[in-house]
């Protein structure tokens, strides 16, 4: 049996839960053949609060992963952490030559728990070497608004108008997460393909156990497009996947709680309430 290959570009948590170490979780329980081209490694301070410190790689050493793991043949990629705009100009490069279809890029910009972007250069950075490459972004409403250069949306409508902005921005495809700061009474996803809007809903989950659905999320789809998914389908399936993780959400620490990945596949799979809007 031949495993279909997705790669990510991305920073390691030291705690497990998000970074490659989500994604390669993800990657696994939809049997698919992870590799990791890691760009930061991302530790915490229990002495002080499980603060987090990022150590970025050499971009020489970035380079020499990412050709590495595209000589196998991959066949989707996405990227999380990219620390500095040399690292996102190299992915981006990267991608482009490789002539892959199936790219997602989930425009990482801070550290759970923290508030502001890890380098605001690489706003602009995004925008220009990564955006135009991609099948599909997977911004959460923070850094959907800062890769439109609009305020920070919080309702449905609200997405809707940033949603058409970065769709103008190149990629074929845009979701936006909507996260507890979204003004509705739903735990809700906004999909847009450049031509009609699908709100994705699921049953809110009472937890502070998510750390790591927003990488999940991403490396679900990517792995449902290597698996021969459309689009929307990838997203409806990474709906389901990640609602199931948060659902069953754990205690790591007094600090943190990831989700856990392979809740679909252990507990069946959420309901989900797919409407055009």
């Amino acid at each position: 049996m031949k495993l279909k290959k997705t790669l990510t570009i991305a920073g390691s948590d030291t705690s497990g839960g998000a970074g490659i170490q989500a994604d390669l979780k993800t990657f696994q329980e939809h049997g698919t053949y992870g590799m990791t081209a890691l760009t930061v490694v991302v530790t915490m301070d229990p002495d002080n609060n499980w603060s987090h410190n990022v150590y970025s790689l050499p971009v020489d050493i970035l380079k020499a992963q990412i050709k590495t793991a595209l000589s196998t043949g991959i066949d989707a990629i996405k990227t999380g952490m990219l620390s500095t705009e040399e690292v996102i100009q190299t992915a981006g490069e990267a991608i482009a030559e490789s002539g892959l279809d199936h790219v997602v890029i989930d425009p990482v910009m801070v550290c759970k728990g923290e508030d502001e972007v890890l380098n605001p250069g690489t706003v602009d950075a995004m925008v220009t070497y990564l955006l135009p490459k991609a099948e599909i972004i997977t911004p959460n409403l923070f850094e959907a608004g800062q890769l439109a250069g609009m305020k920070t949306p919080s309702t449905i409508e609200q997405m809707k108008t940033v949603a058409e902005k970065l769709h103008s921005l190149g990629p074929r495809n845009v979701v936006i997460k909507g996260g507890k700061q979204l003004q509705h009474d739903k735990a809700a996803d906004l999909f847009y393909d450049g031509k009609t809007f699908t709100l994705l809903e699921a049953e809110k989950t009472d937890t502070h156990y998510n750390h790591g659905a927003g990488c999940t999320f991403a490396a679900s789809i990517t792995a449902n497009l290597a698996n021969g998914m459309d689009v929307k389908e990838a997203v409806v399936e990474a709906k389901e996947f990640v609602t199931a993780a948060i659902a069953h959400g754990w205690r790591l620490n007094e600090y943190v709680g990831p989700v856990m990945h392979g809740a679909k596949t252990k507990f069946g799979a959420p309901e989900i309430t797919i409407t055009e809007v």
